[in-house]
């Protein structure tokens, strides 16, 4: 193969210039030619090169300067299309266009019926050409003669003997028993007695019988003798008939070529197909009238999916984008460009297709932009990502804001089929803000299709506002007034669950969708009730990753009388529960009576005494508030603290108004226990609520019936004396800024009650008594207690307190708005 090569460049070289470059050799049937795939210099195109050695077969030089004679003079769409030919006294070279041996096709069996009957058309089409205009034989006709080209139409060569049958030395008299194989095809008549007999017949019997070979092999794949051609079982039954008239062994009884294409174009006729037709108006589409053209195009679009792939690709597709693109052959033209164009390779889509559909996506036609927009998913896979973020999406936007609703739903839809070929700058931009504005169309349907297409492209959303977008765009569309909507909505919140975190399901999108559980269609309520089951589903699974509490641990020191946990653990039965139970009561009782602060006289019922006025005289009043009783403990209380004067009091009082105003009534035995003494003390706190906070010198008495007489000449101010319960070691306390010692004033009221004249000191320490009016502030087991010492005690160990007042909340409703 080497040498061969080698052998034809140095011919080329001492020869006329040829400006082609061969290329492999290619194989076929037995011919005087060899074949070759070869290229263009100049632009690398493709060709064919059919080369012929004279000094290796001079016997067949006159078969092959017949070829190359009628193949520069004979003109037809149906005939090979020569280049370039090179005749030297060593060889002959012949360029035509890129060629391939209908033999290869023809033993594959990959002909379908459509494309058998199409190109067995062509040929009848060229034999009755040659035959009748050309008023010549062709005398060589079988499968090795016929070729396909790029496009896939059938071309006919093998031009050795064809002769004019005018000329009475014509070259088929002398050497068509020359030609390689020519013995399986030869007639009966001819072979019986010889090619003279030709001028006896019509001249066109050889060609009619060569051609009815033809049809038989084609269908079956092979051909071994004239004996086989009576089997017309793989011949299409409607052709069987024609067929048999072009075998017949009368050569005057044999059907022309002429005739068996008129019979097989009548309607209903074996040649009566879409892609036959295809082929006789496709290259004057564009000077078609608009109703040939919508006829044509109908014809074409009924195609099935076994047309040749080449002559379509090659010579239909070309004329067709022509016709959508300056020819007005409108969607119909372009929707049978994308039948075509799913055929094509991808290099051949980006050169021939994608050009054009750029230029279209730029036609104002709205009829143009709705089938492209249609067409898309057929080839949004052929397109580059950059030309479709670049050059194709700035076009298609234009459809979002259209005054035809019908292009601005169509570009809404094709949302979803090219959201994978644009960038998260184009996604995260131009694109939701045109989204923003289909949300909001006045057509229902569009609105409900802006929720389904953001639904379906959620996972392409920007992860940093995809949520925030989400959100804003469903929950508009719950309050959509048309159904549809609603239930779109409902369905795209249920599927974009897991880009929403638990706190955004919980406090945002749980409350939107609750008010169409009671929906008044049953449609939405069914759907509410499944998208809230999605999302209650997901709240439980957070649930389960999340602390039990957020609270620190406390670090202050706990109050004296607060149980501890440790306590509440080690304390056993009733009794310690009890005990934990009382210490936390008493604590707050405590802490009302120590903050309480005022100006109290007891007089000898246990009752206030009544202040005495501006003239000395004392004022009766009367009060609202019903008389509390009184136990003999507080009394007895009171007595100890009035027992002796102030120690800073100057004032002197008459011995008989002395001894009246502090005279000891009889001591009581005081049956009332320690809860009791309690009780009545608190009584007394709660029923001085309605004064809270007034003066001690303006409080009216209780009782009207405690009346006394006052010197004028002498007052005696009024002194409110505190006693402090509590203190380290149990007595009338000192000033420890502890907890009262609530055991030890129970032991000072029992050792009291043992031994009554004994119980009270007559006089008090110094500092107990405080003289004027002090305001009372309000009781809280919370406020700051104040005690007056009454001696010094030693100061008890310091215990932590336990703070009870509840945590502030940080996040609180100030906030709760910023979320929606």
């Amino acid at each position: 193969m080497d040498f061969l090569k080698s052998a034809v460049a140095s011919a080329i070289a001492k020869g006329p210039p040829f400006p082609y470059n061969f290329g492999d050799k290619v194989d076929f049937d037995p011919s005087i030619w060899t074949l070759y795939n070869g290229t263009r210099r100049e632009d690398g195109s493709n060709c064919s090169i059919f080369s012929f050695d004279i000094s290796a077969n001079r016997s067949a030089l006159p078969l092959a300067k017949n070829a190359l004679k009628k193949l520069r003079t004979l003109r037809h769409p149906g005939v090979i299309k020569v280049l370039d030919t090179v005749e030297t006294d060593s060889y002959i070279y012949i360029a035509t266009e890129r060629l391939v041996p209908l033999s290869w096709h023809v033993k594959r069996k990959s002909l379908s019926p459509e494309t058998a009957k199409w190109g067995l058309c062509s040929v009848a089409k060229t034999l009755k050409f040659i035959n009748g205009d050309a008023s010549s034989i062709h005398g060589n006709l079988k499968v090795a003669s016929v070729y396909t080209s790029e496009s896939g139409e059938w071309k006919l060569g093998g031009f050795e003997v064809l002769s004019n049958v005018k000329d009475d030395d014509a070259l088929i008299y002398r050497y068509g028993g020359v030609v390689p194989d020519s013995g399986r095809y030869t007639p009966p008549e001819l072979a019986n007695g010889g090619w003279d007999v030709i001028k006896k017949s019509p001249h066109h019997a050889v060609d009619s019988y060569d051609f009815g070979i033809l049809i038989y092999e084609v269908f079956n794949g092979s051909f071994m003798g004239s004996d086989q051609l009576g089997q017309t079982k793989s011949i299409p039954p409607s052709m069987q008939a024609s067929y048999k008239r072009l075998i017949n062994a009368n050569p005057k009884a044999r059907l022309s070529a002429a005739h068996f294409l008129e019979q097989g174009l009548r309607t209903g006729s074996f040649f009566d197909s879409p892609l036959i037709k295809l082929t006789e108006g496709v290259d004057n589409l564009g000077v078609k009238s608009e109703t040939e053209r919508e006829a044509f195009l109908e014809d074409l679009d009924q195609l099935s999916d076994d047309f040749p792939e080449d002559f379509f690709k090659m010579k239909v597709l070309p004329e067709l984008l022509k016709s959508v693109e300056f020819g007005g052959g409108g969607p119909k033209a372009f929707g049978v460009v994308m039948k075509i164009a799913t055929k094509l390779s991808n290099e051949d889509f980006d050169t021939k297709v994608t050009p054009v559909v750029i230029r279209l996506f730029g036609n104002p036609d709205r009829a143009i932009r709705v089938c492209l927009l249609d067409n898309l998913s057929l080839m949004i896979d052929r397109l580059p990502q950059k030309v479709v973020n670049d050059k194709i999406f700035p076009q298609i936007v234009a459809g979002f804001t259209d005054v035809a609703p019908i292009v601005r739903e169509q570009t809404l839809k094709s949302v979803l089929v090219i959201i994978t070929k644009l960038s998260d700058r184009t996604i995260n931009g131009d694109l939701l803000r045109y989204l923003a504005k289909t949300a909001n169309d006045e057509q229902p349907g569009i609105r409900t299709n802006t929720t389904i297409c953001l639904g379906k492209i959620a996972k392409y959303l920007g992860t940093s506002n995809r949520a925030k977008v989400l959100i804003a765009a469903f929950t508009r569309s719950l309050r959509d007034p048309f159904v549809h909507a609603r239930n779109a909505s409902l369905m795209a919140l249920a599927v974009t669950v897991e880009y929403f975190s638990s706190e955004d399901c919980a406090t945002r999108l749980i409350p939107a969708v609750s008010p169409l559980l009671v929906d008044k269609e049953k449609l939405i309520r069914d759907q509410a009730n499944k998208t809230m089951d999605v999302y209650l589903q997901r709240i439980r699974k957070a649930q389960q990753d999340m602390p039990e509490t957020v609270i620190p641990p406390e670090t202050a020191q706990p109050r004296m009388s607060t149980p501890q946990p440790a306590e509440a653990a080690a304390a056993t039965g009733s009794g310690a529960a009890a005990a934990a139970w009382a210490g936390w009561a008493i604590s707050s009782f405590t802490n009302k009576l120590s903050s309480a602060a005022g100006e109290m006289q007891p007089n000898g019922s246990g009752a206030p005494s009544p202040v005495p006025s501006a003239s000395g005289l004392s004022t009766p009043t009367s009060t609202t508030t019903p008389k509390r009783p009184t136990s003999s403990s507080a009394s007895a209380l009171h007595r100890q603290a009035l027992k002796s004067p102030s120690p800073s009091t100057t004032t002197t009082t008459t011995p008989s108004m002395g001894d009246s105003f502090f005279a000891d009534p009889e001591p009581q035995e005081d049956d009332a226990d320690a809860w009791g003494d309690m009780g009545d003390m608190n009584d007394d706190d709660v029923a001085g609520d309605d004064n809270w906070g007034a003066s001690s010198e303006h409080s009216q008495p209780a009782s009207a019936a405690a009346k006394r007489s006052v010197s004028s000449s002498s007052k005696q101010p009024s002194t409110t004396t505190i006693t402090s319960f509590g203190g380290g070691g149990g007595g009338v306390g000192g000033d420890d800024d502890g907890e009262p010692d609530f055991a030890g004033w129970l032991a000072a009221q029992a050792e009291k009650k043992k031994n009554p004249l004994a119980a009270a000191p007559k006089t008090l320490p110094k500092g107990l008594a405080k003289t004027g009016g002090a305001k009372v502030g309000p009781t809280s087991t919370t406020a700051v207690k104040k005690t007056l010492p009454l001696s010094k005690k030693p100061a008890p160990a310091i215990v932590k307190k336990i703070d009870t007042k509840p945590k502030m909340d940080v996040d609180g409703d100030d906030g709760w708005g910023d979320g929606w």
